[in-house]
């Protein structure tokens, strides 16, 4: 899923290369960067930044310690009611079984370079931590890891091996950036799919892949307005991106045969989208719905990746990913909180 992850958008930027090349300056030490960075060994640097660590945490006061609760963006609980949050998530594993994906707990923490090793983000974008290890911001980056486990594990008993791993995750993640708006905070809930194979030609692992994690997410989607979510004009935007090579097959038997299976939603051809070019590879898609308000809200995103060709070293492999924001869903199309005015909750 791409929205705040898209590569390529953060970095230092000009103020961020201004800061650093202060403090490097006003360090005193010589090649202080390429130290830290390049010649001491992963474990010693590790031991040097606990140690750092430990003594700022020392000098934690009790008034210190509350004032960064109150203002860290990072710290400060959810505003969603969690019942409504774990009625949601009930509902949505009940579905993925439907669906043939095998749902996983992941670990809060994922290896140091999982976001910009796997997905080419900037390492700016997610909280890094001093144990070698990063804090989850995406769900898909870590289940892709674990696709390429398994598939791997199934290219040894068989090399031409077809067999599709479905993996699913509802996690909280944390993303590094500020953002503003409605169902937009530093962590939130997110589902996650994953669909890993190899490629079977005519684009046909792509088209049924497809289909099939858009199928989970409507379903989700329409489910959810049996808990009081006010979801409606539901639209899938599908994106060809190559060129149009692969539109028929797109239209068969993605478009074509979702249509019949969910008359309530529209689905169309997206030509024009920009986000995500370069992060995802032939095909992508987004999902939309229609506040009661009448305002268009974008709640799922996904494509094909070259991750676990990647993370295998081999061409044939295939991967779709996609996303789905719970939290979002539930503080746009949930019910007015009593005592908000105009339809609006806290976020």
């Amino acid at each position: 899923m791409t929205d705040e992850l898209e590569p390529g958008a953060a970095g230092h930027g000009e103020s961020g290369d201004r800061w650093l090349g202060r403090i490097l300056r006003e360090s005193g030490v010589p090649d202080l960067l390429e130290v830290l960075a390049e010649r001491l060994p992963p474990t010693d640097l590790q031991t040097l930044l606990l140690e750092v660590s430990r003594r700022r945490a020392a000098a934690v006061t009790p008034a210190r310690l509350l004032h960064a609760y109150e203002h860290n963006r990072f710290t400060r609980p959810s505003a969603l009611d969690p019942g409504d949050l774990a009625r949601l998530e009930t509902l949505v594993h009940g579905h993925l079984s439907g669906h043939g994906f095998t749902a996983l707990a992941l670990s809060p923490l994922c290896p140091l370079g999982t976001v910009s090793a796997v997905a080419t983000a900037d390492q700016n974008k997610v909280v890094t931590t001093v144990r070698t290890t990063e804090v989850l911001a995406d769900v898909t980056n870590v289940l892709a890891l674990e696709c390429a486990v398994r598939r791997r594990e199934l290219l040894r008993a068989d090399p031409r091996s077809r067999r599709r791993v479905r993996l699913a995750a509802v996690e909280r993640v944390v993303r590094a950036q500020a953002f503003a708006g409605p169902g937009m905070s530093a962590h939130f809930a997110l589902l996650g799919l994953c669909t890993a194979g190899r490629d079977e030609g005519s684009f046909a692992f792509e088209t049924a892949a497809l289909a099939e994690q858009i199928a989970a997410h409507l379903d989700i989607l329409y489910g959810s307005r049996g808990l009081g979510l006010r979801v409606a004009e539901v639209r899938v935007l599908v994106t060809d991106l190559t060129g149009g090579r692969h539109r028929r097959a797109l239209r068969e038997h993605v478009l074509d045969r979702l249509a019949q299976a969910y008359p309530a939603a529209e689905f169309a051809f997206d030509d024009e989208r920009v986000a995500g070019r370069g992060y995802y590879r032939d095909v992508c898609f987004e999902i939309r719905a229609a506040t009661s308000g009448g305002e268009d809200v974008s709640l799922g995103d996904g494509g094909c990746v070259s991750w676990t060709a990647d993370l295998l070293s081999n061409a044939k492999e295939r991967l779709l990913i996609s996303g789905l924001g719970l939290e979002r869903l539930c503080v746009i199309f949930g019910p007015p909180a009593s005592g908000d005015e105009a339809g609006t909750r806290p976020v």
